[in-house]
């Protein structure tokens, strides 16, 4: 939920607590009045916000409700300024900090917020070094986004582009293979994600657009045996990530 085009919010203990241990710039805190301040995760936002010499202010459970738009925020939340994007490069400076090849995940127009940052917390868990998102038709980083990733939007850089299609020509010149996913391709659970890769998330009603799917170097496929032959795209995402993470880190 926006504030003002300077401001947005953070609502709930635990991405709180992220955010206040990042380098996220922050503006204020807000705590529900007669909160448990025995709580740990209270007594660690109190002194993370303390330590940052930010103002606490202590509001009445109505004030949050409204802030929040009715949202679950458990008596906390932080007003912060507008989350920043990483460029492609920082990605590929993230997987050299790593030490790693190069693995991205392609968000082709993901519209739900909550798919993004269930995506956006699994990339974090699988090592993957940033995500791609379009500037237009997808939701961007968000304070929904923020809450759903439970503060992996903190420790995964995302790179807002204007263009899918170019941005994967670009991935392709620098050494990437793109791996889309589809109804018909190769079995997932054969595909070796070790070298420089990205994987292509397509619209939760869509899938891939046309144009992206023609610049894919090879389609991977989900087998499923339900009458349902589709998954939410943040759990395709999932099946995905981590069979690029058991191809890198095979157990010994």
């Amino acid at each position: 939920m926006k504030n003002n085009e300077n401001n947005d919010f953070i609502m709930g203990r635990h991405p709180a607590v992220a955010a206040l241990r990042s380098k996220q710039e922050i503006n204020k805190v807000f705590l529900q009045n007669g909160i448990n301040s025995n709580d740990a995760n209270i007594r660690t936002i109190v002194k993370l916000a303390k330590s940052r010499h930010l103002v606490i202010s202590r509001v009445p459970k109505p004030k949050l409700e409204q802030m929040s738009n009715h949202g679950n925020h458990q008596g906390v939340i932080i007003s912060i300024a507008p989350f920043k994007y990483a460029t492609i490069d920082d990605l590929f400076d993230n997987a050299k900090k790593h030490q790693e090849d190069p693995f991205f995940v392609i968000l082709d127009n993901i519209e739900d917020p909550h798919n993004l940052g269930s995506i956006m917390r699994t990339a974090d868990a699988a090592g993957a070094h940033g995500i791609i998102i379009p500037k237009r038709r997808a939701v961007g980083l968000t304070s929904i986004v923020a809450k759903a990733s439970a503060g992996a939007i903190e420790r995964v850089p995302v790179a807002r582009v204007t263009n899918l299609v170019r941005t994967a020509k670009d991935l392709k010149e620098r050494g990437v293979w793109i791996f889309g996913t589809d109804v018909s391709g190769h079995d997932y659970r054969k595909w070796n994600g070790n070298g420089p890769s990205a994987i292509v998330i397509g619209n939760e009603g869509k899938g891939i657009s046309p144009l992206l799917k023609k610049n894919v170097d090879e389609m991977l496929t989900i087998p499923m045996v339900g009458k349902v032959q589709s998954l939410n795209a943040s759990v395709a995402a999932s099946l995905l990530m981590y069979q690029c993470f058991n191809s890198r880190n095979p157990i010994k």
